[in-house]
């Protein structure tokens, strides 16, 4: 039967990290759990063990992070989560059934947020499928063991590893769309503005695709 592993990038999530944990836990108690652990301050760590996930630390950047946690995984496969996004009740059956096919390779899920403004919803729409520009973290990849260590796992990057490593996948394989929707905070949109937000975020991955270092990138977008 095929196995799940959940890899959980945190860091100072305390707000949000149980209320994950114990999401994809009542989705299905048999998937592993990983919360890979950047380095936070707050009681982030405690709080993912005590809601039933194996805690590992790693270097911070979702990068490394990433990597710590799927270099302790057995899952036959990945599924990496944001700590602020929620899976939608039928993830693993869908993905059982997508998985039963062995040339399916890598997924993701379609977007929405948890804030009914029609501008987030119009740019979670603009990425139900799949593209340079239209796949990110935000929407959880699900990826075979087997290929996320033929890729070389994430790059090191504190940002945009999730492009990367889907443009590397692209590459060799068709990245499916899961006809399912992940919930993910709008947390950033509220609080600098729905429309400053998206105009930057596109500032950032126009750099990104003119070569700028994401390190470089990652300092203007904290």
């Amino acid at each position: 039967m095929l196995t799940f592993s959940v890899i959980i990038p945190a860091l100072n999530e305390s707000a949000h990290i149980t209320a994950c944990v114990q999401a994809v836990r009542r989705l299905d108690p048999q998937v592993e759990v990983i919360v890979a652990d950047g380095g936070s301050r707050d009681e982030t760590p405690a709080l993912a063990r005590a809601a039933g996930a194996r805690v590992v630390l790693g270097p911070r950047g979702r990068g490394p992070q990433l990597n710590a946690g799927a270099a302790v995984a057995t899952g036959d496969v990945f599924v990496f989560l944001h700590a602020d996004t929620r899976l939608p009740a039928d993830a693993f059956p869908l993905l059982r059934a997508l998985f039963a096919d062995p040339q399916a390779q890598v997924a993701k899920f379609r977007l929405s947020f948890d804030d009914p403004d029609w501008l987030l919803a119009l740019a979670a729409r603009l990425m139900w499928f799949d593209s340079l520009l239209t796949s990110y973290g935000d929407q959880c990849m699900v990826m075979r063991r087997d290929l996320f260590y033929a890729l070389g796992g994430f790059p090191n990057w504190p940002l945009f590893e999730d492009v990367e490593l889907f443009r590397r996948a692209r590459a060799r394989t068709r990245v499916h769309v899961v006809p399912a929707q992940v919930v993910t905070s709008a947390r950033r949109f509220r609080a600098n503005g729905i429309l400053r937000q998206l105009l930057h975020d596109f500032w950032l991955w126009l750099q990104y695709l003119s070569g700028v270092s994401p390190h470089a990138i990652a300092r203007q977008y904290r």
